[in-house]
């Protein structure tokens, strides 16, 4: 919005990272949202939202899961543009976001602008149609659906089918970096390290079995 950068210097462009090594598009393609108007506010407000109730929700504990969707779909989008040429994936990666949140949550009950009543698994369909009014390409959107139900059925519905087994594993070094290390229940802390109901706790103990 400055211009310190322009938009040509984002978009995914195969052919510039390939063969000129600007390695950045993979990323800042995801990263542009257009110019300052109803369609980059909308996106935010989806993204942040959706994104913070699967954090808090499903992937609450879990975090180095989470941090794998994101480079699960990702990976598969970037794939998908490389055949496509499309230049930006932000709306399509918030609509995966979108779509796995409305997977995991069926029943809940959604209010589009006051407009449409219907239920949490519509809502992505309910983005798209309002998309193409706007006069956008639903291909992104189609994108963003596709790369969710490819993530919520191997993530969700493969795993719990006969003979079915969990595909998407997240990588240990992802655990390592983003997952809080589970307490050894073998661990006894110091006296002065403890809370401070459990001296107490420790007189009771020793008034018990006193040495």
């Amino acid at each position: 919005q400055l211009e310190f950068i322009t938009p040509f210097q984002l978009y995914f462009n195969p052919d510039l990272i390939f063969r000129k090594f600007q390695i950045w598009r993979l990323i800042t393609n995801f990263l542009f949202f257009g110019p300052l108007g109803f369609s980059f506010f909308f996106n935010m407000i989806f993204l942040y939202r959706y994104c913070r109730m699967l954090e808090e929700g499903s992937f609450r504990g879990r975090t180095a899961d989470f941090v794998f969707m994101f480079l699960f779909g990702g990976f598969l989008m970037t794939l998908f543009g490389l055949f496509a040429s499309l230049f930006f994936l932000g709306q399509a990666f918030t609509i995966m976001l979108v779509y796995v949140w409305s997977r995991r949550n069926p029943y809940i009950r959604m209010n589009f602008f006051g407009l449409l009543n219907f239920q949490a698994p519509f809502l992505p369909w309910v983005l798209m149609g309002f998309s193409l009014l706007l006069g956008n390409s639903i291909i992104i959107d189609l994108l963003g659906i596709a790369v969710g139900h490819i993530y919520y059925f191997l993530e969700d519905v493969f795993p719990n089918q006969p003979g079915g087994k969990k595909l998407l594993l997240t990588p240990s070094f992802l655990k390592m970096v983003f997952d809080t290390p589970e307490e050894d229940p073998n661990y006894h802390p110091l006296p002065e390290d403890r809370p401070e109901h459990l001296p107490r706790d420790q007189d009771q103990h020793e008034q018990q079995h006193p040495q």
